[in-house]
């Protein structure tokens, strides 16, 4: 025991013994965890939330490396300014933007094989991320906003220009890439130049010349102008070789196994985010093919509801139809109050004009325009558009919802003429009607309420109803509910329209 107690004492001192000599422990980095995710196909809404998504998964599971593998030919301006905010928020993990070539076969729920480029939309995404990394054969850049138009593909005008070249110039700036070229990718006013400064190639535009040369006038570096790499008028797009001759990508690598090694990541356990059957579908329910379809099935599907006794099928499969529009544009972060109470304002418009007020008038106008409206505003990202961008959404929107509105009523027409003569769908429908040229006719109020009090006999047995003669007429008459036999003499006690309410003397 005597000796075991010194050797304790000693392994505790040696163990102590940095803390006594004022050092302090290191602390150690986290072990690494890289998330891939896959960028595939067109920048739209549904993209944004996939990535927010994975994104949230990843900050959640602590990832070190997030690496977003970029395929795509661009998309939507606003899906794009998001998704790199999005990116921005993956601090303090490292944010990788890859651009592959690898072509993988194409599957139903898959955007393709890859392209092996990352332009438009792709190529601002890229620029949101701390590093960037391309294999051979691939390319990025052509980041202007466009838009489509009657004449074909068109510029944005300066005002988005000017908001996407900030945006651009602003993610360039806090991830140190080349400025010059991420403006030159997005305006295609702008001149690139190659210039070696002490040897050193860069890429830069006038304005950085010029500054370049006056610091270099106080500091004696040697600065050699060389060939213009996008003329004014062109906008920029960069192989994978000149992306990583210009600063702009880290390496070129041929997959990722290659690209973790450039990291300097050793077997790290990795996590691939893709868009599975779900995103895909959220996606396909809505675009606006399928939101148009939706609408005309679910307004005929109403009528049918309104048109028929009780509630039964149409109205179920128009509530469906509503409830897919609205529930999958929620999911993507496009519906709220607002949409859902302009929604049910116009429906209760609508019930009123059909239910309540005769004829079809300024009331149920109305209701049909909220609805409208609604339908729009769940198919995009904003209330009131702003750029020329925002107007072009709003307008296809609202193509796509007053075209399913036309459609419909069209069909509906159709329905009304040729409905009650299938043999199938005529009971859904109240078709028969009884007309004056065929003797059917309403008493007026006068004459109804003159035959109260009025006396006659049953011609046949009232059970409760049947006929008696009142006064020199037989006329169809009922009782409260009482057996009357024939030849008994009964009093009209009550008389409304055409129905003639008697009893027993």
């Amino acid at each position: 025991m005597k000796r075991v107690l010194p050797a304790i004492i000693l392994a505790c001192l040696a163990a102590c013994g940095p803390a006594f000599a004022g050092e302090e422990a290191v602390p150690q980095p986290p072990p690494a965890k890289v998330y891939i995710v896959d960028i595939h196909g067109e920048i739209n809404p549904a993209m944004v939330a996939f990535v927010s998504r994975s994104v949230e998964k990843a900050r959640a599971d602590k990832a070190t490396h997030v690496v977003f593998s970029m395929d795509t030919f661009g998309g939507r301006v606003d899906s794009a300014l998001k998704i790199t905010t999005v990116i921005g928020s993956v601090e303090p993990a490292t944010t990788i933007a890859f651009v592959p070539f690898a072509a993988e076969e194409p599957s139903f729920f898959s955007a393709g094989p890859t392209k092996g480029v990352s332009w438009s939309a792709g190529a601002l995404i890229s620029l949101a991320c701390k590093q960037i990394y391309m294999a051979p054969g691939t390319s990025m850049g052509a980041a202007a906003p466009v838009y489509q138009t009657s004449e074909g593909i068109q510029m944005a005008e300066e005002k988005v220009v000017s908001a996407v070249r900030g945006a651009a110039q602003a993610l360039a700036e806090k991830n140190g890439h080349p400025k010059g070229i991420a403006l030159a990718m997005v305006d295609s006013d702008v001149e690139l130049i190659e210039v070696f400064v002490d040897g050193k190639r860069m890429a830069v535009t006038e304005e950085e010349l010029k500054d370049l040369e006056r610091e270099a006038d106080k500091s004696g570096k040697k600065i050699e102008e060389g060939k213009v790499i996008s003329p004014e008028g062109k906008l920029l797009t960069l192989t994978a070789k000149e992306a990583e001759l210009y600063g702009l990508s880290a390496g070129t690598v041929a997959g990722i196994p290659e690209l973790l090694a450039a990291l300097d990541l050793k077997n790290p356990p990795v996590v691939e985010m893709k868009e599975g059957p779900a995103d895909s579908i959220i996606s396909l329910l809505t675009s606006r093919t399928a939101t148009t379809l939706l609408v005309i099935i679910a307004l005929i599907t109403l009528y049918l509801e309104i048109t028929s006794p009780g509630f039964g099928l149409p109205g179920t499969v128009s509530i469906i139809c509503f409830a897919i529009i609205f529930g999958s544009n929620f999911l993507l972060g496009r519906v709220g109050s607002v949409e859902i109470l302009v929604f049910l304002v116009g429906v209760c418009l609508l019930m009123v004009e059909l239910f309540l007020i005769p004829g079809f008038g300024i009331t149920g106008i109305a209701g049909i325009l909220l609805i409208m409206a609604s339908l729009v505003l769940s198919m995009q990202d904003f209330t009131i558009p702003q750029f020329s961008w925002q107007w072009d959404v709003f307008v296809q929107n609202m193509i796509s919802v007053a075209a399913g509105v036309v459609i419909s009523l069209v069909g509906i027409g159709l329905l009304i003429r040729f409905l009650p003569h299938v043999p199938v769908f005529n009971r859904l429908m109240l078709t028969t009607d009884q007309p004056v040229e065929r003797g059917y006719t309403v008493q007026p109020a006068d004459a109804a309420r003159a035959l109260i009090g009025m006396r006659g006999t049953a011609t046949t047995t009232l059970r409760p109803a049947g006929r008696a003669r009142i006064g020199d007429k037989t006329i169809a008459v009922e009782t409260d509910g009482e057996f009357v036999e024939s030849g008994t003499q009964v009093e009209v006690v009550a008389a409304d329209g055409n129905r003639v309410l008697v009893r027993k003397c």
